[in-house]
């Protein structure tokens, strides 16, 4: 259908890691899992989207309200995502929660502190994957809530620092305030163009947070069953993308779309 089409095109165009793992699932669970992802990719770029705050809240409001009424809008994505949740019963919760971080992104407003941060990614990212997960297989999902939760805040951090001079150019600061504290600078000098250094180490900072986390995940990914490994198997191109950031900068292209197949097709044959 066109519809599953576009949606589909979405994904593709828009997260071709996640496009790919969705390869791997099984057939049926496929159009489902676009729809998510589709869902994820509108709503991430709403800030791209929008000169001002307020339109960015209204295309927000309207996936809340589309979502909570439960009825066909003539979207092809949110019918999509609709069908989904109810097929799956995917608790509508997670997508209020998950709309409501990204009214974050609109604004400029400082990052308070690493909590708020992973609490900032747990929505975002890490529910995206426990998402996911309950289409893929509901009965083994619940039980993978905290590698879910280590998975997203290394995936979301990971992106931040792939997107960090789009965000600075346009005074935005994801770095939370502590961090930057803690190496000795703030958000002004952060976004200005005069602290190079205090830059450089805020992102080894992220770097370092996006590891912890990242690593939490490869510790326990070992146990991860195999009926739920779709959901995960974008993280296998974690550790390439932020060893390229370590050594070249977060400008630095990410990893060639030949080697992210690769790395995702070797976890999705084998594993963790």
């Amino acid at each position: 259908m066109a519809a599953d089409a576009h949606v589909r095109e979405i994904v593709r165009a828009g997260d071709p890691d996640r496009y790919l793992a969705t390869l791997y699932a099984p057939e049926d669970k496929r159009p489902a899992l676009f729809a998510l992802y589709a869902f994820h990719v509108e709503t991430a770029r709403v800030r791209d989207l929008v000169r001002e705050p307020l339109p960015g809240e209204i295309r927000l409001q309207w996936w809340r309200d589309a979502i909570a009424a439960g009825q066909p809008t003539g979207s092809p994505v949110a019918d999509a995502l609709i069908a989904a949740i109810d097929a799956y019963r995917l608790p509508v919760a997670a997508f209020e929660a998950m709309l409501e971080a990204r009214v974050f992104d609109l604004y400029d407003d400082p990052m308070p502190d690493r909590t708020t941060l992973e609490g900032y990614c747990g929505e975002t990212g890490a529910a995206l994957i426990q998402l996911a997960a309950l289409v893929l297989d509901a009965e083994t999902a619940a039980g993978q809530a905290d590698l879910a939760g280590h998975a997203g805040c290394a995936q979301t951090m990971t992106g931040l620092l792939q997107d960090l001079s789009r965000h600075r150019a346009r005074g935005q600061c994801y770095v939370p305030a502590d961090l930057l504290a803690a190496v000795g600078t703030d958000r002004e000098a952060f976004l200005s163009n005069d602290d190079d250094d205090g830059v450089g180490r805020a992102v080894a900072a992220m770097l370092a947070l996006a590891r912890d986390h990242f690593g939490a995940f490869l510790r326990d990914a070992p146990t991860l069953p195999a009926s739920l490994r779709p959901a995960f198997l974008p993280l296998a191109v974690i550790e390439a993308s932020l060893d390229r950031i370590e050594s070249k900068g977060v400008d630095a292209p990410a990893p060639s779309a030949l080697r992210r197949h690769w790395l995702i097709l070797r976890r999705a044959t084998g594993g963790w």
